[in-house]
C-alpha cells in the first residue's frame, strides 16, 4: 500500500527530501549561495495540475524535469552564465502518495544534473490541487539578453524547430492511433520527448556566446518560445519598439514536419518549445547559423510600430548564401 503524505507528516517529508539537496542546505529557513560578486538572474514559474501537466500525459518524474526545464529556459533566454540552483514550493493534496513526490524530485535532480545547479530548498504544503512553484537563480555573464535590445537591420534567428511539443501533446492525448499513421515514427518519438522531457536552450546559449564575432559588441535581443514563436517575436517587437518581418518560406520546422495550415499553426503558436528566439547583428546571426545546425534564420527587424508581418517573396533573406557560407 503506497504511503500517503497525510500518513507521513511535514517533518518527515522534509527529512526525506534532504537527499535531493546539498548536505545542510535546508537546516534553516534560508539558503545561502555565493554569487561570486556577479549580478544575479532570478525567475519564478508555476506548474499547475490539469493546466500544465496531467497524469494522462506526464509521469511524476517528467513533471519534475519539466518544472526545472521551464525555469532554466527563462534563465538561458536572459543570457545566464552559471546556474546556481532552484528553490521548490510544492502543494499537493494530503492523499498524494509519497512515491509521486519522490519521483517529482528525482526528475528535478536528473534535469539539474544535466543542465547545472542544485535544489537549494523550498517549502511544501497541503492543498486541493498539485502545484509546483520554482524559483531559479543564476549569474549574469558578458551577454545579457534583453527583449529590448533589437535594432533595425538585425536578423531573427531561432535555435531549433518549433511545434514538436504541441504535436507530442496531441499524440499523448490521441485515442485514435490510426489517425496519426501518416506521421513518421521518428517524428512521433521526437515530439513526445519534446513534450515530456524538454531541454532548456543551455547548449544553444553557449554556442551563441562562443561564436560572437570579435569586432562587435555583446548587444543582442532574446527571449524563449515557451508561449509560442509568434508570441516571443511580438514580445521582442513590443519591448524594442520595432517591426519583425518573417520569411513565410522559412518557418523553423523539423525536416519531417508535414505540410498544412494546422501544422504551420502548431509551429508558430504551439508553445512549450523552449527554444531561443534572437535578434542579432547580421554577422553574429550568420556565425550562429554555421555553428548551430538546428538554428534557423526566420526574418529581419525593421523600424516602425511594433508588429509581426510576413514576406512571401524569396528575396527577404539570402538564406542560400548563408547556408553555403557565401557571405
Amino acid at each position: 500500500m503506497p504511503e500517503r503524505l497525510n500518513q507521513i507528516g511535514e517533518r518527515e517529508i522534509i527529512n526525506r527530501l534532504k537527499r535531493f539537496m546539498p548536505k545542510g542546505q535546508i537546516e534553516d529557513d534560508t539558503a545561502e549561495i555565493n554569487p561570486f560578486n556577479k549580478n544575479i538572474l532570478i525567475n519564478s514559474d508555476v506548474l499547475v495540475e490539469n493546466v500544465h501537466f496531467s497524469e494522462e500525459t506526464t509521469s511524476a518524474e517528467d513533471v519534475g524535469w519539466r518544472a526545472v526545464a521551464t525555469n532554466l529556459s527563462d534563465l538561458a533566454a536572459s543570457g545566464v552564465e552559471q546556474i546556481l540552483g532552484i528553490t521548490v514550493g510544492l502543494i499537493s493534496p494530503s492523499s498524494t502518495t509519497w512515491d509521486w513526490v519522490e519521483d517529482v524530485y528525482t526528475g528535478m535532480e536528473k534535469a539539474l544534473d544535466k543542465f547545472g545547479g542544485n535544489i537549494l530548498g523550498g517549502d511544501c504544503s497541503s492543498g486541493q490541487q498539485k502545484v509546483i512553484a520554482i524559483t531559479a537563480i543564476g549569474t549574469v555573464g558578458p551577454l545579457r539578453l534583453h527583449r529590448s535590445n533589437a535594432r533595425e537591420g538585425d536578423y531573427l534567428v531561432t535555435s531549433g524547430p518549433h511545434g514538436l511539443s504541441r504535436l507530442g501533446l496531441e499524440l499523448l492525448l490521441s485515442k485514435d492511433t490510426s489517425r496519426d499513421s501518416f506521421i513518421p515514427d521518428q517524428l512521433k518519438q521526437k515530439a513526445i520527448q519534446a513534450h515530456q522531457r524538454p531541454e532548456p536552450p543551455i547548449k544553444a546559449l553557449r554556442i551563441l556566446k562562443n561564436c560572437k564575432p570579435k569586432n562587435i559588441s555583446w548587444r543582442a535581443a532574446g527571449t524563449d518560445s515557451s508561449d509560442g514563436l509568434i508570441d516571443a517575436i511580438q514580445n521582442i517587437c513590443d519591448s524594442s519598439n520595432c517591426q519583425a518581418v518573417l520569411d513565410a518560406n522559412n518557418l523553423p520546422k523539423d525536416h519531417e514536419w508535414p505540410n498544412g495550415s494546422t501544422w504551420d499553426n502548431w509551429c508558430m503558436n504551439g508553445g512549450e518549445d523552449f527554444e531561443l528566439v534572437l535578434s542579432l547583428p547580421p554577422s553574429w546571426a550568420k556565425a550562429l547559423l554555421l555553428a548551430l545546425p538546428s538554428s534557423r534564420l526566420i526574418g529581419v527587424i525593421k523600424s516602425g510600430q511594433p508588429k509581426v508581418s510576413w514576406n512571401h517573396s524569396k528575396d527577404l533573406i539570402n538564406v542560400n548564401d548563408i547556408e553555403n557560407k557565401h557571405f
